[in-house]
């Protein structure tokens, strides 16, 4: 069915969409009533939390829901001259046409987009394989294709693409991986780019960069960009309008100017004031409730330092025709009692590497004591035992439990790994006798006692990123490595579960590494900052001195490239 519509010049329109899934457990609305359009040239940010409806929103203009789904509504996409075209009354192979040629998709995650046994030229030169028909009537040939594909390299700013064509995608680092993604979109002229989470998994430096090239697209192309995101900064950097998302309804729809400015529904403003900033008034220094207990400014006595290294290295040695890699290059650092450093940088900046370091789990030249100990001269029975005390929160809140223990049981996991003799006071010889230390961890995270019998996938990213904190803390330990607890997590969760680690660490006092490429976030949580950039320390200092006047370039670039959730500064400052 093709309306005749050329006054409308929209790429898109959607009106009165309704999505529902059938479950095992009863059917589910994943998106109601909700209506949009989207204009040539106009970069449209559809916002909203994981679960909000907004990826299904998008992915309905290509009929790409999976069969489980259940549409109404109206569905339109722009298809050459043949204006907007009801998607739901295209064939299969109708569909096939206009999917990469009238609008193309960039995905979240690049590495999984990528298909690792193919060459990324052979892989963006397949959509020019599946239209022949765009090729200007000339025979596609293995070498046109390739030229094709060296030509769009060159346009998402690929380095030396006449060689790297010929690379794999694991040859490529995640920033350079979602700009190829980028091409795929790019090679058939596709004049509608829906770019889902393109940068949640980039770090910040990187993020900008692939930011500012759909930018350019959007410039160069008069490309129309359905951005799908949660994160405020990035809206505020690129949005012409935003449309908010809320349990499947759009709860607002706004120039980004104006949103920002006076947000009108209450989910709104609550995203927007859980968005952590760089700012004096969140600063560590300026909201702890409870005093340092060795002041900055003041000589650590030996007694007052829980770990301290000394001209650090860790090397990974050579393997499988791949050269040694120096992953951590001559770190000196010293975390003191109830002090929370920062340690921030780009991913294989060698962040999490000192975590596993500190821990015993990766060999290392130098010098580590922690709690006075000499790492390397303690022999392994005493190495366990220091280990009690170092509770350790990992990235990712579903991957670092067993699906097969309850919350109960994975909480109560260390204290029975501990056994009733353990220093700590906490250690018990049966899951049934931890159960009321476990009640009372649960506690000490906000959340009820019930969720003990819960499995983990019956619990929200936030509240299984609690239970990891409380599972951190079961031994009471006087140190915890932090390696990037919130980066998983949207804006009002990552704030909720960053509300808790403040309260309990004021509280319990313990030191704390905590490991994050969000300055922002690091800002909120640290005493003290260290950057690592490529396994070195290039800088430290307090949240003040690091934030409000970065002596080194490498400082620089990373507060240059945190979008601010701003529209007016952050457009003013680029």
């Amino acid at each position: 069915m093709t309306l005749d519509t050329k006054t409308i010049q929209d790429v898109a329109q959607i009106d009165h969409l309704q999505v529902r899934f059938s479950t095992d457990n009863g059917d589910f609305d994943a998106v109601k009533d909700a209506s949009l359009s989207i204009a040539p040239g106009e970069i449209l940010a559809l916002v909203g939390e994981s679960g909000s409806g907004k990826s299904v929103t998008s992915k309905a203009l290509l009929q790409m829901l999976p069969d489980s789904a259940i549409e109404a509504g109206t569905v339109l996409l722009r298809s050459g001259d043949k204006g907007l075209v009801d998607v739901h009354q295209l064939s299969a192979n109708e569909l096939r046409k206009m999917r990469g040629v009238d609008a193309a998709m960039v995905f979240q995650e690049p590495a999984t987009a990528l298909n690792p046994v193919y060459k990324v030229g052979w892989q963006i030169a397949e959509g020019l394989r599946a239209h022949p028909e765009l090729c200007d009537g000339t025979k596609l040939t293995k070498d046109s294709a390739r030229k094709k594909a060296i030509e769009i390299l060159g346009k998402v700013g690929i380095p030396d693409p006449e060689v790297r064509v010929d690379y794999y995608p694991h040859q490529f680092s995640g920033g350079q991986k979602q700009r190829i993604v980028i091409a795929q979109a790019l090679v058939l002229g596709a004049k509608l780019i829906i770019a889902d989470e393109p940068t949640t998994a980039l770090d910040v430096t990187v993020q900008a960069e692939i930011l500012a090239l759909l930018k350019d697209i959007r410039d160069e192309f008069n490309t129309a960009i359905l951005l799908i995101t949660h994160n405020m900064g990035v809206v505020a950097d690129m949005a012409d309008r935003v449309i908010v998302m809320n349990q499947g309804r759009i709860v607002e729809s706004a120039d980004v100017y104006e949103l920002f400015k006076a947000p009108k529904d209450a989910y709104t403003q609550k995203l927007l004031a859980a968005v952590p900033k760089i700012a004096e008034e969140t600063r560590r220094a300026n909201t702890r409730k409870m005093p340092l207990l060795v002041a900055p400014d003041a000589d650590a006595r030996p007694e007052d330092i829980v770990v301290k290294a000394e001209n650090m290295s860790v090397t990974y040695p050579a393997h499988g025709g791949s050269p040694a890699f120096q992953a951590v290059k001559d770190v000196s650092f010293e975390i003191r009692k109830g002090e929370v450093m920062g340690l921030v940088g780009e991913s294989g900046s060698g962040k999490s590497t000192i975590g596993r370091a500190i821990m015993g789990l990766s060999p290392f030249s130098g010098k580590l004591e922690v709690y006075g100990d000499v790492l390397s001269e303690i022999p392994t029975k005493e190495r366990r035992l220091l280990r009690q005390r170092i509770g350790y929160v990992f990235q990712d809140p579903y991957g670092s439990f067993n699906p097969l223990l309850t919350i109960g049981e994975a909480v109560a996991e260390p204290m029975i790994v501990a056994g009733p003799n353990s220093p700590s006071g906490f250690g018990v010889k049966k899951a049934k006798d931890a159960l009321p230390r476990v009640a009372e961890l649960l506690e000490m995270v906000h959340l009820p006692q019930s969720f003990a019998t819960r499995y983990p996938h019956e619990l929200s990213g936030g509240q299984r990123q609690r239970v990891g904190l409380a599972r951190a803390l079961a031994l009471q330990p006087d140190f915890i490595i932090a390696d990037e607890p919130t980066s998983a997590l949207d804006v009002s969760v990552q704030a909720e579960v960053l509300k808790i680690f403040l309260e309990l660490q004021d509280e319990l006092q313990f030191a704390c590494l905590f490991i994050s490429h969000d300055l922002a976030v690091i800002d909120m949580v640290s005493d003290y900052i260290t950057v690592l950039y490529k396994g070195q320390i290039v800088e430290k200092g307090t949240g003040g001195q690091i934030l409000t006047a970065p002596k080194e370039a490498y400082t620089k670039k990373l507060l240059a490239s945190l979008p601010i959730p701003d529209p007016v500064v952050q457009r003013g400052s680029n």
